[in-house]
């Protein structure tokens, strides 16, 4: 094989992936090349043959990652009518996985005012039928503690860490309050499949569209979670004017259905708002661990994004208000 990545001589792992993926699928004679980066530690490269086809190939570091829930939530997407990649070859002591090429293109690099209709057309129709294939018991349920342990990322890694503005005894308080509000919202709400990152830079432009990757923390929870991860996105912001009315089609299309989400769309809109919320609190504190405990800091670039949202979602409601006066205090 041809190797076309520095530093890789000295890379162990890659030598013992390259000596699996000789005896996959791929056979012998494939060129190696990074796919893409990754905020885990997983590394993915492509695999080009002499034919020019290729593969993804994923390096998941067993003592770091484990294979297994991408391997299982790849089988329901794709039993789901979703396009997910198709597993050809897994070694899940070593932590590789041979899958299919989805593309180069994600929706991230993609969208544009020209393409973005249909675009989010193709990726809230895959959506409702992710959320439709649901079944009890085959994903972890997204319950109390994981919501709360989700946004206590906040004041530990973004408040304290990132900011160094510890929060005193009043403002964790009235953190807390917020952040029950927030759980209990998200607890009301029906269950389904979640994707946890359904985004645009998870999605691929291909056919069928979209491609969907980066699946493996998938859990059943909140109806609205997904919607709000594609509509209120780390990476590219719309308008409130386009946001609602793509949350509103997909709306429609979940009760035509037979998804069960609330009948009057301004409940479902409440939901959506708060559902954001409480992600929006976790993303900040991962962009902050990442760039403090991880040493990957181009992900701070967009706090501000997240900052906003947050924002403007606690002045709208007065429940919510003392988030609002927080994020002043901390200056945000």
């Amino acid at each position: 094989m041809q190797r076309t990545i520095g530093s890789s001589f000295l890379d162990t792992r890659l030598a013992a992936l390259e000596r699996w993926l000789a005896g996959t699928p791929a056979g012998p004679d494939f060129t190696l090349a990074p796919a893409s980066a990754d905020a885990s530690f997983r590394r993915y490269f492509r695999a080009r043959l002499p034919d020019g086809s290729s593969y993804v190939v994923m390096d998941a570091p067993p003592d770091r990652e484990d294979c297994r829930p991408f391997v299982h939530v790849a089988q329901l997407l794709r039993g789901a009518g979703v396009h997910a990649p198709r597993i050809h070859a897994q070694d899940l002591v070593q932590g590789f996985l041979l899958l299919d090429d989805l593309g180069r293109t994600t929706y991230l690099e993609a969208l544009n005012d020209g393409n973005a209709a249909p675009l989010m057309r193709d990726a809230i129709a895959a959506l409702v039928r992710w959320q439709l294939a649901t079944r009890p018991g085959l994903l972890p349920p997204y319950d109390e503690a994981l919501l709360r342990r989700e946004m206590a990322l906040f004041p530990e890694w973004y408040a304290d860490r990132h900011l160094g503005r510890p929060l005193a005894a009043a403002q964790r308080e009235a953190l807390e309050a917020v952040c029950t509000l927030l759980a209990r919202s998200a607890l009301a709400q029906p269950a389904v499949y979640v994707h946890r990152d359904y985004m645009p830079r998870n999605l691929m432009v291909s056919e069928p569209n979209p491609g969907v990757l980066d699946f493996q923390d998938a859990v059943i929870g909140p109806i609205s979670y997904d919607i709000v991860c594609l509509m209120r996105d780390a990476f590219i912001s719309w308008d409130e004017e386009r946001v609602l009315d793509w949350t509103v089609r997909y709306w429609e299309l979940a009760r035509k259905s037979a998804l069960p989400v609330p009948v009057d769309f301004a409940d479902f809109w409440r939901d959506f708002e708060w559902m954001g919320l409480q992600r929006h609190l976790k993303v900040l504190g991962i962009f902050a661990r990442l760039t403090h405990r991880d040493g990957k800091p181009k992900y701070l670039a967009d706090t501000p994004r997240f900052v906003g949202y947050a924002r403007a979602v606690a002045r709208r409601y007065p429940a919510l208000a003392p988030l609002a006066r927080l994020l002043d205090e901390l200056g945000q």
